[in-house]
């Protein structure tokens, strides 16, 4: 399986146990639901209802929300406001508009509560890795790129709506955080269109809205980051309502070179694939929280687990050999799988 197959089996998977464990027992409602790509991964939207033309046009709504994001926030076009604040780094602040400003200030403040695990100004390391080619950066290189990162650079003036990165080179990236922000839009433009109940997932981001037909809560599936064979490929299950849920791992996107796995989930600090454990699952309030706090995966289970109380939402850790470790509040919602 190549790495790209590997990347789409994880979110296809991750979007069969959402609909799949949802769907299970009769059904008082139907369900439609819609999947296409968007924001350079698959996007699947499900909403409750009977009325498959209203669910239509809603779902509709929300994929153009998500376009206008991703032409706004996209890290890779010139013509981005987020490119234009990269290009303007150590130069002059930009004004952006009231989204690119909010996913930017949460990003900032991720960043900070994470203790720079998550650090948003990663862009110049990002760049430098190719997990496609699986080529290794040069030493030098990444320790050059190490002087521009840094999320501390960063200045928000809110009044005048303008963002500014200090240190010249210094490049945003919000891969990181935007599919949770994403998902958090998709589900409010549902909601305003009437829609109680429904799932919206954007990669490995999970927005839960409202409860099954049935009025029992949504069940998501958490994949085995040392999957051996279809046997094993869920570890555990939790039950959600209202609740967002983002996974980091180290099995998406990686290859191996002389014995080792370079994935794609970079400790700013180091330049270098983080090596503390082989996935987390963020369990809270919103998908842009839930997203941008998946990257304590970068601290492992211990920090990882202290920095997930501090900030009030819950995180599942799957250690580098398989052992489950979770917060407090997920003891008795987790149903671990027998394999």
């Amino acid at each position: 399986m190549t790495r790209i197959q590997r990347r789409l089996h994880a979110v296809m998977l991750l979007m069969v146990l959402v609909i799949l464990l949802a769907a299970c027992g009769k059904k008082p409602e139907g369900m439609v639901k819609v999947t296409r790509s968007s924001l350079y991964t698959l996007v699947s939207m499900t909403v409750v209802t009977n009325d498959e033309a209203k669910a239509q046009q809603a779902i509709e709504n929300a994929y153009k929300e998500l376009e206008r994001l991703e032409q706004l926030l996209n890290f890779y076009a010139d013509d981005s406001e987020l490119s234009e604040i990269n290009r303007n780094a150590g130069v002059k602040p930009v004004k952006v508009s009231p989204e690119a400003f909010e996913v930017i200030e949460k990003a900032a403040f991720t960043s900070e509560m994470t203790e720079g695990a998550f650090d948003v100004t990663i862009g110049p390391l990002v760049k430098l890795w190719d997990f496609k080619k699986g080529v290794i950066p040069e030493k030098a290189a990444i320790a050059e790129s190490l002087k521009r990162v840094g999320y501390k650079n960063i200045v928000l003036d809110k009044p005048a709506g303008t963002v500014y990165l200090k240190n010249s080179g210094s490049q945003m990236d919000l891969g990181g955080i935007l599919k949770g922000y994403a998902a958090d839009k998709a589900t409010h433009i549902l909601k305003k269109n009437g829609f109680l109940s429904g799932i919206v997932t954007v990669g490995g981001e999970v927005r839960t809205f409202g409860t099954k037909p049935d009025g029992t809560p949504w069940i998501v599936g958490i994949q085995n980051p040392r999957q051996k064979d279809q046997s094993d490929e869920v570890v555990a299950t939790i039950a959600v309502s209202d609740k967002a849920l983002s996974t980091s791992g180290d099995y998406i996107r990686f290859f191996e070179k002389d014995g080792s796995r370079y994935h794609h989930l970079l400790n700013p600090r180091t330049g270098y694939p983080a090596d503390q454990c082989g996935s987390v699952t963020i369990v809270a309030e919103d998908g842009v929280t839930a997203d941008g706090f998946a990257k304590i995966f970068v601290l492992g289970p211990e920090k990882g687990l202290q920095i997930a109380k501090k900030a009030g939402f819950d995180a599942l850790f799957i250690d580098c050999n398989g052992k489950i470790l979770m917060s407090e509040g997920l003891q008795g919602k987790i149903r671990l799988q027998k394999h």
